[in-house]
Formats: C-alpha cells, sequence, structure tokens
C-alpha cells in the first residue's frame, strides 16, 4: 500500500466504526420500546442521549486532539467508546432505560473524538473541488458498516420479536454482542495508538485579502449556515434510519420484517454515495449535487405522507438516498476558505451532529400528539433548509475594506 493511499485506508476503517455504532441505534430503539415500555418521544431519548455528547464533546475534543495528536487522540476516542459499551451489560442486569441511556452518551462522547479528527482530514487531503467525493468514499464505509450493523444486532435481539410484546426480557440478549463490540474497541485502540500515520496539515496561515482581516469566527456566516443546515440534516437522517422500524409495525408490518428496513435505508444511502464519487465533480459539481439531493428530499417525504402501508415505508428508507449526499457536500461548502479558523469551524460542525438529538425528539412528540405518519412533516422544512444552503447560504461573505 502507497504511503499516499495508507491514511484514507485509515480514515476509512474509522469511518466504518462510526457507522457500525452509529446505526445500531435503529435496532435499539424500538428494542428498548418494547423492553421498556416507552412511547415514542421516550424512544427517542436513544437518539438524544447518543447525538448531544456531540454538541457537548465537539470543542473539548478540539483541545485534546491538540493534545494528544491525531493518532493517540484516535485511540483515546476508541477507549472511551469501548467504556460505554461496557455500561450496557449493568444496563442489561438491572433493567435500567437510564443506565443504557449514559452508556450511549458515552459512546458518543468517543465518538466525537473521532469524528474531530477524521472530517477534516479527509476534507483538507487533496483538491477543495473533491472534497465530496473523498467524504463520499468515508461515506461508502460508512454505510457498509450501517447495513451490516442493524442485520446483526437485529438479528440477535430482535429474534421472535413480536413475542417481546408479551414477554418483556430486555436483559441477556444485549450483554454477549455489547461485550464482542467492546473488546473490539480494545483492539482497534491499542493497534491505532502504535500505527504509523501522518499528523494532517491543514490550511492554518492567514488568508490573503479582505479574508485575511478577520478576526472571529463569527465573520464567516457561511460556515454558521452551514452548521444550522448540518444540524438539520443529521436530525433528518437519524429519522429515517431510526424511525422507519417502529413506522412500519405502526403500518402493520411485523417486526422481524420491519428490522431489515433500516438496512434497506443504509443501502439507499450506499448508492447515493457511489453516484457522488463517479460524478463528482466531473459530471456536477458538489452544490449541484446538494440542490439534486434536497428536493428529492422533499419529493420523498411528500411520498411518505400520502401513501400507505409498506409503499409508505419503503419512501421513508428511500430517505437514506437523498440524504446520501448531503453531508459529503455540506461539509467541505460549510468549512470553505476558513484559513486559520480551520480548526474551530470544524469543531462546530461536529456540534451540529446534535441535530441528531434534537430533532428525532421532535419527530416523537408530533407522533405522541398526532401519529407516526404525520411527524415526517418534520422532514420538509430540513430540506428547504438544505435546499437554501446549497442556492445561496454557501456563497454568503462578510467583505471588509
Amino acid at each position: 500500500m502507497s504511503s499516499s493511499a495508507r491514511p484514507i485506508v485509515m480514515i476509512g476503517i474509522l469511518f466504518f466504526i462510526f457507522g457500525f455504532i452509529t446505526w445500531l441505534c435503529s435496532v435499539l430503539i424500538p428494542y428498548l420500546q418494547l423492553a421498556c415500555g416507552l412511547n415514542n418521544f421516550q424512544a427517542q431519548l436513544v437518539s438524544f442521549a447518543f447525538y448531544i455528547s456531540y454538541f457537548v464533546m465537539a470543542l473539548p475534543s478540539g483541545s485534546v486532539l491538540h493534545y494528544t495528536g491525531f493518532r493517540k487522540g484516535i485511540s483515546l476516542g476508541l477507549l472511551v467508546m469501548m467504556i460505554g459499551s461496557l455500561f450496557f451489560i449493568p444496563a442489561a442486569i438491572t433493567r435500567m432505560y437510564s443506565i443504557f441511556l449514559l452508556g450511549l452518551f458515552i459512546q458518543g462522547a468517543g465518538l466525537a473524538i473521532l469524528q474531530t479528527a477524521a472530517n477534516p482530514y479527509v476534507t483538507i487531503l487533496g483538491e477543495k473541488e473533491r472534497g465530496a467525493q473523498r467524504m463520499s468514499i468515508m461515506g461508502i464505509c460508512n454505510g457498509v458498516a450501517g447495513i451490516i450493523a442493524p442485520v446483526i444486532l437485529g438479528r440477535i435481539v430482535l429474534e421472535d420479536a413480536d413475542g417481546i410484546k408479551n414477554k418483556i426480557d430486555p436483559a441477556g440478549k444485549v450483554i454477549i454482542p455489547y461485550l464482542f463490540i467492546a473488546l473490539a474497541l480494545l483492539v482497534l485502540s491499542v493497534w491505532f495508538y502504535y500505527l504509523q500515520l501522518p499528523e494532517p496539515v491543514e490550511e492554518d496561515q492567514d488568508m490573503a485579502g479582505d479574508s485575511g482581516k478577520k478576526t472571529t469566527i463569527f465573520a464567516f456566516p457561511h460556515l454558521l449556515l452551514g452548521v444550522f443546515t448540518l444540524f438539520l440534516y443529521v436530525g433528518m437522517e437519524v429519522i429515517a434510519g431510526n424511525t422507519v422500524v417502529g413506522y412500519a409495525t405502526w403500518q402493520g408490518i411485523p417486526l422481524h420484517t420491519a428490522k431489515f428496513f433500516p438496512s434497506l435505508t443504509l443501502s439507499g444511502m450506499l448508492v447515493g454515495y457511489v453516484v457522488g464519487i463517479v460524478c463528482i465533480p466531473k459530471k456536477i459539481s458538489q452544490v449541484q449535487a446538494l440542490k439534486f439531493s434536497a428536493l428529492l428530499g422533499i419529493g420523498f417525504a411528500l411520498a411518505v405522507l400520502f401513501t400507505k402501508g409498506i409503499l409508505s415505508v419503503i419512501f421513508v428508507s428511500l430517505l437514506g438516498l437523498s440524504n446520501s449526499l448531503m453531508w459529503p457536500a455540506i461539509w467541505p461548502l460549510a468549512i470553505a476558505d476558513l484559513g486559520r479558523f480551520t480548526k474551530t469551524g470544524s469543531a462546530l460542525l461536529v456540534m451540529a451532529i446534535a441535530g441528531g438529538a434534537v430533532v428525532p425528539l421532535l419527530y416523537g412528540a408530533v407522533a405522541d400528539r398526532l401519529n407516526p405518519q404525520q411527524a415526517y412533516w418534520v422532514v420538509i422544512p430540513c430540506c428547504i433548509m438544505i435546499e437554501y444552503f446549497a442556492i445561496a447560504g454557501h456563497k454568503i461573505r462578510i467583505k471588509y475594506k
């Protein structure tokens, strides 16, 4: 393996880990909803506990990486995730939902460290115009893991899931898988600690012209709009992946069938990532890809709202296709031209992942107040904001005389 390709491969492994751990939530939510007798809002606290840690840990993660460096920071992040995974054992034994949530929060804290390191590394590793393409490659690693994770955990904890409704027993089924996850994370932590991986060199000099006179991160309105846009996007992505099982059962589909829909959602994302690799920037720009993706998301959301049964559920999964190129396009557009503020901008974008904590709670509240289908109206304003950022928001700059 060439020295230039090795860092990309290593970061690809990290993105696989991101996807595997993150998309386990799509199975945990319906399982814990049944096992602990939760309503829709309470069930979405799984997403809240996991994703709010990004908001809490993003800025501290930047300080941690400044102290440890890239390689040791990755090792530390994996170790923190291992500790979070171990919390599932006492949670299962005591059957305390709060301990499950604490374990998820700690897992998310470890992922925040990894995301703070990995995303800017991918963005600055080559030509800016190909930033979305490289992020799409990472998205494939993430998506493949996202397809595999729900199938594996669903096979274990949702086996004979329809019977759980009558016999609630959440304990034993999650202990063994999370023991294996903790062991794997420990091995990876040790591996990355001793791995020879170059430190990324980012654009930290002052920028020429008007931009060089900026002295605060708040002088970059396109970044701030990008943070808000990414916040809404992540919330929308989490809704698409983590609500589809519950929505399918609400539509009358048995749980033993419904548990496969998250993998369909991730398969759609995988298709989109491949399209991004092939087409960006040769055939379409990352801006055009973002515009089209937002319009496609609006179309799929309306289809969810105005169809019924398995067709409506399939359109929820197809949101994965419309979502696929949003993250790869929003991130490089938001971080463009930040110069010496790149690290701070990256930390703010990682904080925006907390959208996965807040927006699904809004979905859960609407689902309890109305029904799970009408709750998908939440997706449409998110897509509208993403469309605005693609058309105009990413171009906004403050000019100095």
